[in-house]
């Protein structure tokens, strides 16, 4: 394709119905002049594939969870590591995902088999898109708490246990997210057992 900025360029672009003048389109031109391929290298149907991928603000849609606001730049890298409100549904179904499968597999994480990324995936629509860096932060940091709960409990009642061991029927009965998350306090943006100092 010739020069982007000519006449009939642009009309064969709004002709395949692609706004010239939308941040989704600037981004996928700039981003792709960085990349080192000169205009000629662009065809209609390239720039509005690409198209697809970025949100009306020229944000990238990460595809795994379908929102924008989940690449780290520049701009939002140190709002990232934050503590962000996250609705009670999401942290309930956190605690039980993670208290299911530590019973599962007896302590040890599992990454082909976990279900957490579905959690992710329902959590981030409901947070706008300036703090979704920030709630998945978050929500690691519940989970990071809960199972740390789990293994505390665990440990008490057998000492001698370590991760992968069976674990005693019961242990985890007496365990709440609401008592696991009233020992909770921020530090650094993170969470932390009150009392317990942390650094970064």
């Amino acid at each position: 394709m010739s020069d982007l900025s000519s006449p009939s360029v642009q009309s064969q672009l709004k002709a395949a119905g692609i706004d010239t003048n939308s941040k989704q389109y600037q981004t996928v031109i700039k981003s792709m002049m960085t990349a080192g391929r000169g205009g000629g290298y662009f065809t209609i149907q390239g720039i509005k594939n690409r198209m697809q991928y970025y949100d009306a603000d020229g944000d990238h849609i990460n595809q795994a969870f379908g929102v924008s606001g989940l690449t780290v730049t520049d701009k939002n890298v140190g709002s990232k590591n934050r503590i962000v409100s996250i609705s009670e549904d999401i942290k309930d179904e956190m605690f039980e995902l993670t208290k299911k499968e530590f019973l599962q597999e007896n302590g040890a994480a599992n990454g082909e088999t976990t279900k957490r990324s579905d959690i992710y995936r329902k959590m981030y629509p409901q947070i706008a898109k300036k703090d979704r860096l920030a709630a998945g932060h978050t929500l690691s940091q519940y989970e990071k708490q809960y199972l740390q709960a789990f293994k505390d409990a665990v440990k008490a009642a057998d000492p001698t246990w370590k991760e992968g061991k069976p674990i005693p029927a019961g242990v985890l009965d007496n365990i709440t997210r609401e008592s696991v998350e009233a020992t909770l306090t921020q530090s650094n943006g993170n969470l932390v057992k009150r009392g317990v100092n942390m650094t970064i």
